[in-house]
């Protein structure tokens, strides 16, 4: 949907500015698409997961995504001096959108890390 709204919207800059047709702009619309809930794992399903990682390295990356709500991409690029355990804060620098911020730490996420 974000390709053909994008599709439209160019369309519409072209025939209402540069031709200067505002009847076809008229008849052109963009596609709502419905927002739907994500899928939110039960506490099994997300300790079943983090005993299927092969090691130590795989659960506490797959800890700091779900349980602080990072990015593959995000996890990936953190250091040490990202966590702050004396606020209980992760700072993501240059995230989606090339922007910082900062998320929760909890402290069984701390002592994985720490481990």
């Amino acid at each position: 949907m974000p390709t053909i709204n994008q599709t439209v919207s160019t369309l519409r800059f072209f025939f209402k500015v540069t031709l200067r047709r505002h009847d076809i702009v008229e008849h052109t619309h963009i596609i709502h698409e419905p927002r739907k809930l994500p899928v939110v794992l039960s506490v099994e399903e997300v300790a079943r997961l983090l005993d299927a990682a092969p090691g130590l390295k795989y659960k506490a990356a797959l800890s700091v995504a779900y349980g602080a709500g990072l990015r593959a991409a995000e996890v990936i690029s953190l250091k040490v001096s990202d966590i702050d355990s004396k606020r209980m804060i992760i700072r993501v620098e240059q995230g989606k959108g090339g922007k910082d911020r900062n998320v929760m730490l909890s402290p069984k996420l701390l002592d994985l890390l720490r481990t």
